[in-house]
């Protein structure tokens, strides 16, 4: 059985939070200190010491956190990737057989406005009232493609009407 594991925060993201925090203070510092001066000339240390890193610390903070969150996003689907192409041994311990095609009908179906063809009892087209048997003129033409899901088969081996 497999268990959840706790999430983890990345260190990027964590680099990035302490970046744009230290850029505010640092540019905060840099207002409060040009604020109090009133010649340009000692306003210039409070502005080359403070408020030009601290602009360059958020900005740097901006890009780390959106790269964490694109790293964390990436780790999640390859998580979801790995649960879904696991295959756990049943408990005796042989794997299970992969499964078969969903749909195993040999009479092909389409929708109108549709861009698949279908087996008859394929899920997608199951109980709808606006699938028709697929012309042969249809599948030839290339209009329409087989469907992923049911395993239609593909032009060469739709003699069927």
């Amino acid at each position: 059985m497999r268990t959840a594991r706790p999430r983890t925060a990345h260190p990027v993201l964590w680099a990035g939070w302490a970046a744009l925090a230290g850029g505010a203070v640092l540019c905060v510092v840099g207002w409060y200190g040009v604020s109090g001066e009133r010649f340009a000339e000692r306003q210039l240390p409070y502005l080359a010491s403070c408020t030009v890193p601290g602009a360059a610390l958020i900005v740097a903070g901006a890009v780390l956190l959106s790269h964490g969150g694109n790293a964390q996003a990436a780790s999640r689907v390859e998580e979801l990737y790995g649960l879904l192409v696991a295959a756990e041994p049943d408990d005796d311990g042989s794997a299970r057989a992969p499964a078969g095609p969903l749909a195993t009908s040999g009479t092909l179906l389409m929708v109108p406005g549709g861009t698949l063809w279908h087996r008859a009892d394929c899920p997608l087209v199951a109980g709808k009232a606006e699938a028709v048997p697929a012309d042969s003129r249809v599948l030839t033409s290339g209009a329409l493609r087989p469907c992923p899901i049911c395993e239609a088969p593909s032009r060469g081996d739709s003699a069927e009407g």
